[in-house]
């Protein structure tokens, strides 16, 4: 039985080395317990009922439903009935270099970027697609599923391709369904705010200020405020905020290291405080969210080949 570029012997759901990006279906009878997972994760209702559980409460799934959960997020369904969700992951890594030119462009900024944390979101981004655009992501994620057992060092480029297709079209239905309003708040974001990004990306444990950041990008600090708040919904220091989290999220989960530990290495060395930011985040004490999604496992039946469209996946 051929291996799929995702692990899932415990509730930490994690790309395997080497893997950049998978497409698939998964079949959820009943209960599917929630669960969390270190990459991005697009799902897509193609069939089947059931109910999401997530931050965001609990909403009915039915075909067309999209939910985009960052890192770190997680999320569960009950009630379900051959619910058939069609599901795409992508790794941090690969959003962070060759699909970093995303940040700058106004719908995948918004889809993959701020969109997920504007309105208090904490991650997640939900969407309905129409039958035209739920047939269209569906046929860029066949593709995609198509080339899950390709050699990588041969066909990397196609992947990123297809998984490029496929976000652009999902981007564009997303802004569709917020309507007219959304439609007027998505645009190109400013390279200084790039730039800041990446800076406190590359740095999460150093003692970040405002002031900082200003001085660097030689902008006056309430102009940068108002320009990074128009590109990610966030002021540059909550923006460094939700990525410390994500980062906290995924060393609880993969590694052993101390809390304490871990809250000084993301740049929260006050251990009171990492644990406010946290569970604000999350809604959950990082001690219970680590308890919690490594212990219970969900595991899930590969197939051998690449499903077509309409298979699924059953539960094992």
């Amino acid at each position: 039985m051929s291996e799929l570029p995702v692990n899932t012997s415990t509730d930490l759901m994690h790309l395997t080395d080497g893997a950049v990006a998978y497409a698939g279906h998964w079949l959820h009878e009943g209960v599917c317990p929630t669960h969390t997972h270190s990459f991005v994760e697009v799902a897509l209702v193609t069939s089947g009922s059931g109910v999401h559980h997530s931050l965001a409460g609990r909403t009915r799934a039915r075909v067309g439903d999209m939910v985009l959960l960052r890192p770190g997020v997680w999320h569960g369904y009950e009630d379900c009935r051959r619910l058939d969700m069609y599901n795409c992951c992508f790794s941090v890594e690969l959003l962070q270099h060759e699909l970093a030119w995303t940040r700058e462009d106004p719908l995948l900024g918004y889809l993959l970027w701020s969109g997920p944390y504007s309105g208090q979101r904490r991650g997640i981004l939900a969407a309905h697609l129409g039958p035209a655009d739920l047939a269209e992501c569906v046929t860029h994620l066949d593709a995609l599923g198509a080339l899950r057992l390709k050699p990588m060092s041969f066909y990397r480029g196609d992947v990123i391709g297809r998984l490029s297709l496929f976000l652009s079209a999902l981007a564009r239905a997303v802004i569709v369904d917020g309507g007219d309003v959304l439609a007027g708040i998505v645009h190109a974001t400013h390279p200084a705010v790039v730039e800041a990004m990446q800076m406190m990306e590359d740095r999460p444990a150093h003692r970040w200020t405002l002031g900082e950041l200003s001085d660097a990008l030689h902008l006056a600090p309430g102009y940068l405020v108002r320009l990074f708040k128009a590109a990610t919904g966030l002021p540059p220091i909550a923006y460094l905020a939700r990525h410390r989290v994500e980062l906290a999220a995924t060393q609880l989960l993969r590694t052993d290291e101390p809390i304490a530990r871990i809250g000084e290495s993301v740049g929260w060395p006050d251990q009171n405080y990492f644990a406010r930011r946290f569970r604000a985040h999350y809604g959950l004490s990082a001690t219970a969210y680590r308890s919690r999604f490594t212990n219970n496992a969900v595991r899930l039946r590969t197939w051998d080949t690449p499903p077509t469209r309409g298979a699924l996946l059953p539960l094992t």
